[in-house]
């Protein structure tokens, strides 16, 4: 099966053409459809590293759609929407997806979207830091997380291995997005020290070696998967097991607990 495989959802025409034609250019194979099942149907068929979705679909809508498929797929889904207001972009990143952009959309942005999001597959498999963090033992570092020595890595009964992109929770396995893994395993990584909102944006938009803006509006997206994150841990954010939120600074490991 090919590398990059993209689903296009949506029901206008010309977007969708010029969706397959951006998606071509990056060196994807597309495959297109009008209706919300059938984009549901065609995820599971051709599982897509990237689905496009808009909301305003022809029988379910997109927040529906970013549902179902969450069921059974990791793939990364971008929603592409005339919808403008902010409690919009937050009902589509808390359905699942992970990233959301208004129409019309400068196809410029969509491409340099869509590559931030490639780079992301292997960022952390490949280089299992985040930016400032020094070497285990060097004089100075932070608690680390537990080491297992088969490539996982476990804090407080939570376990995540990067590279199989496997999360589990006292034993048994939980789902997590592409952007909530990532979120997850940059928070781990940084151990004690606290991760910021910006430096977590600039994760997700694989910028986080080179620096960028960061908007409002990208922390708050950073804050909507965390929550959700800590919805899956079932972790409070009053008394985390997992995740410490730094009011106005960001987030770190909670501390140890004895086993």
């Amino acid at each position: 099966m090919p590398d990059r495989v993209a689903v296009i959802i949506e029901d206008d025409a010309d977007i969708r053409n010029l969706l397959e034609a951006i998606l071509a250019q990056a060196g994807f194979t597309t495959h297109a459809v009008s209706e919300g099942a059938d984009g549901v149907a065609a995820v599971r068929d051709h599982q897509p590293i990237l689905t496009t979705l808009d909301i305003s679909l022809p029988g379910i809508d997109g927040f529906e759609v970013a549902r179902q498929i969450r069921h059974f797929s990791d793939t990364y889904i971008i929603i592409l929407s005339a919808r403008t207001e902010e409690v919009d972009t937050l009902m589509g990143l808390d359905a699942g997806a992970d990233d959301y952009l208004t129409k019309p959309f400068r196809p410029r942005e969509l491409r340099a979207r869509v590559e931030a999001m490639m780079r992301r597959r292997n960022l952390y498999a490949a280089d299992g830091t985040v930016p400032g963090d020094r070497p285990a033992g060097e004089p100075g570092a932070p608690e680390e997380t537990e080491p297992t020595g088969d490539g996982w890595l476990s804090h407080n009964g939570l376990r995540i291995h990067p590279e199989m992109r496997l999360c589990e929770l006292d034993g048994s396995s939980v789902t997590l997005t592409r952007s909530e893994f990532d979120l997850l395993q940059a928070i781990m990584n940084g151990k004690r020290r606290v991760v910021s909102k910006d430096t977590l944006s600039l994760e997700l938009r694989g910028d986080h070696s080179t620096g960028g803006y960061v908007s409002e509006s990208d922390r708050r997206a950073v804050e909507v998967h965390l929550a959700n994150v800590r919805r899956k841990l079932n972790d409070p954010v009053n008394a985390p097991r997992f995740i410490e939120t730094v009011r106005g600074v960001g987030y770190r490991l909670a501390t140890r607990q004895a086993q």
